[in-house]
C-alpha cells in the first residue's frame, strides 16, 4: 500500500517523555499514537460527534501493533489510517506509522464493534456511516 491509499493522516511530534530506558520511543507510546489516529479517523467521518449526541458508537475490542523500526526524539511520527473492513456489527482501521525518513516504524490494527451504550448491546453497522467511509475512502465495502 502506498501513502495515497490512506485517506486520513495525523502528524505528531515525538515528546521526550515518550522515551524508554534505551532512548527510543516506548512501545506504550505507539499505542497512544494509534489511539490518536483512531479518534482522528472517527472525527473525519463524524462518528465522535454522533456518539456524543446519541450514545451510540464504537467500542474497541482489539488493538495490535507490529513494531518495525524504533522512533526517536527529537522527531515526528506520521500515522496513516484507512478502514480495512466493515462487517455486520464491526469494522477495522489499519494504521501505518512512519518515521521522519518515511520508513515504516509500525503497523497496527484496531477492531471495533458498533455499540448502543443506552441498551448495552452491539448493533448493526449503520448504513449512513458506511456511506461516509466509502466516500472518504473512495471505495466500496
Amino acid at each position: 500500500m502506498t501513502e495515497t491509499e490512506f485517506p486520513v493522516t495525523l502528524p505528531l511530534r515525538i515528546d521526550w517523555s515518550e522515551l524508554d530506558y534505551f532512548g527510543h520511543v516506548n512501545n506504550v507510546s505507539f499505542f497512544k499514537y494509534v489511539q490518536a489516529s483512531r479518534v482522528n479517523y472517527w472525527d473525519h467521518i463524524g462518528l465522535t460527534k454522533s456518539h456524543r449526541e446519541t450514545n451510540i458508537g464504537p467500542m474497541l475490542v482489539s488493538s495490535k501493533c507490529d513494531f518495525k523500526k524504533p522512533l526517536f526524539y527529537p522527531g515526528q511520527v506520521k500515522i496513516l489510517a484507512r478502514v480495512e473492513f466493515i462487517k455486520n456489527t464491526s469494522f477495522s482501521i489499519f494504521h501505518r506509522l512512519l518515521n521522519d525518513k518515511k520508513e515504516i516504524a509500525a503497523e497496527a490494527q484496531d477492531i471495533m464493534v458498533m455499540y448502543d451504550f443506552n441498551q448495552n448491546n452491539k448493533i448493526q453497522f449503520p448504513t449512513d456511516l458506511k456511506e461516509k467511509i466509502e466516500h472518504l475512502e473512495k471505495r466500496i465495502f
